[in-house]
């Protein structure tokens, strides 16, 4: 049968009619071009009297930045190949992970230029977050097209032809870290914790120390520190750094993801259930960014544990309730589901296996504009701040801005982020009915406050996860031993970009997560990912 996940691709021309009882339309008003993010991402839309076009542009030259599709954000100024080049240098030269940029409102200026500020945070990876505002000038050209006009200064307003930026790390002790047993960890052995190591090397007293500098491009001289990173109020320890880490499914990951992601950027986490210890933690390639735990993705469809959560605390649905799953469904924009394929009469649990966004999206006025992120915060632990050992994303639930926001929120796109860590532990909060705060050290500090899912509602989750597996997505988990439980998704990351293939998983006392970007679907790039690292681990962790 056809997997039902997401595709939100805007339509032209007259659009397939819907009952009216499904599909009360709102009136919403989408830039063309750009992203799904830079439409419904965090982007405030420009003044009535700045060209609709060019602030579309600004917003869509940022959210390719933001995204590190530095080709296509290039190609969207009047000089591509320089503007490709100074922003790959920029991220990669000063180590920053995933710049998080957010535009304000936009001004027309008499010359006909529009101005889109921005405010923009760079993590640098191991350090902290780098914050500062710049502008984007947009400029109509001779052919009548936007085009962001380049300059170093875009960047950063420090950034010239005479002056750059230099990343300097303080020397830290040499921190042997070990995973659970007490052994050495290493990359040689476990590639996809590169990108972890320096972190964890750093955790505990003292911490990372670092600064970004401004210097002279010919001859290094240090001109100003425009940010510093670390406490000087004590020494780095020299302690070894104990992990959670077990050596057998962090070896099994690894291997996971070379056999089973195909060659494509993915990542994994898998944690056990019953405390939130990270197991293991991988990340394809190996020697880039942390996406396993620092990556701000929209989860899809795996999304809908939460919405059905939501839906079921308050008795807005039952598993055998009749949700019809037609092909589209218009709320301000089309929506509709892989290969537009529909289950007429659909039981809800069916809409859950099959991953219906339509359906999904028909249930939208059964919750209020807010009890997503409530749900997700008094619940699953979802935008609250984690302490999990070294830094990391831990997810975002925004309110929604209007009908349409609220409608792609149902399924996991729109506003909500997420990455493996929190998804794996969204799985596991389902499965044990608690939230346990995920930990990668042994010294754990839980800074969270939530409620246990009632009884009922984590049955009810744990049988429509077991339904995925034996009649819906991730039929290609069923003949594994361990009463396996999970929920893929297929998240929309822009126009002409596949999608995001995602899966998580349950067994036993392990959750695990994965997405694959550019996997098309969850249910045949991520599940055979998480299918090869279940098979190399029968057994749970002591």
């Amino acid at each position: 049968m056809p997997e039902t996940e997401l595709v939100q691709t805007p339509r032209r021309g007259r659009s397939r009619l819907i009952r009216p009882a499904i599909a009360a339309a709102v009136a919403c008003a989408v830039a063309a071009g750009g992203t799904y993010a830079t439409e419904w991402g965090p982007f405030a839309p420009g003044k009535p009297d700045a060209a609709p076009e060019a602030v579309s542009q600004a917003r869509a030259f940022l959210a390719d930045w933001a995204a590190g599709r530095t080709e296509q954000a290039g190609a969207r100024t009047t000089r591509p190949d320089r503007a490709r080049d100074v922003l790959r240098g920029f991220t990669t030269g000063l180590d920053i992970s995933k710049p998080d940029l957010t535009a304000g409102r936009a001004r027309a200026a008499k010359d006909g230029t529009v101005t889109v500020p921005f405010a923009a945070k760079m993590p640098v990876t191991g350090l902290g977050t780098w914050s500062y505002d710049s502008n984007v000038t947009v400029r109509r050209q001779d052919d009548g097209s936007w085009k962001v006009a380049w300059s170093l200064p875009l960047v950063h307003p420090r950034l010239s032809s005479i002056d750059k930026f230099r990343l300097k790390r303080e020397d830290t002790a040499d921190r042997q870290v070990t995973d659970r047993n007490g052994d050495p960890l290493s990359a040689d052995t476990s590639p996809s914790l590169k990108p972890l190591l320096t972190q964890l090397a750093q955790a505990g007293e003292g911490g990372p120390r670092g600064a970004i500098e401004l210097i002279d491009r010919t001859t290094g001289a240090v001109s100003a520190t425009e940010v510093t990173f670390g406490s000087r109020s004590a020494p780095p320890s020299r302690r070894p750094v104990r992990t959670t880490l077990d050596p057998a499914w962090q070896t099994a990951a690894d291997r996971a993801l070379g056999a089973g992601a195909d060659g494509k950027d993915a990542a994994l986490v898998a944690l056990r259930i019953d405390d939130g210890e990270i197991l293991a933690v991988a990340n394809s390639p190996a020697s880039g960014f942390n996406r396993a735990l620092s990556g701000t993705y929209a989860p899809g469809s795996t999304w809908k544990i939460v919405t059905t959560s939501a839906l079921l605390l308050k008795n807005a649905v039952a598993p055998q309730d009749t949700v019809d799953c037609p092909k589209y469904l218009t709320v301000g924009k089309q929506f509709h589901n892989v290969e537009t394929s529909e289950f007429p009469g659909a039981s809800f649990r069916k809409n859950f296996t099959e991953s219906c966004n339509t359906g999904f999206i028909s249930l939208r006025t059964k919750v209020g504009d807010n009890e997503l992120g409530d749900v997700a915060r008094t619940y699953f632990g979802i935008g609250q701040k984690w302490s999990v050992g070294i830094p990391t994303f831990d997810g975002a639930v925004p309110g929604p801005g209007d009908q349409t926001e609220k409608a792609a929120s149902m399924i996991g796109q729109g506003r909500v982020l997420g990455n493996p860590l929190t998804m794996a532990s969204v799985a596991a909060t389902a499965a044990s009915g608690s939230f346990h705060q995920p930990t990668i050290t042994t010294t754990k500090k839980d800074t969270t406050t939530t409620t246990p899912l009632p009884q009922k509602v984590r049955a009810q989750l744990r049988s429509l996860m077991r339904s995925t597996v034996t009649d819906g997505t991730a039929r290609g988990l069923k003949d594994l031993p361990g009463n396996v439980g999970a929920k893929t998704g297929t998240a929309e990351v822009s126009e002409d970009a596949p999608n995001n293939g995602w899966v998580v998983t349950t067994r036993g006392n392990v959750a695990v997560a994965v997405v694959v970007e550019g996997g098309v679907t969850g249910g045949k790039s991520a599940v055979p990912v998480a299918r090869h690292l279940l098979e190399a681990v029968p057994r749970d962790p002591a």
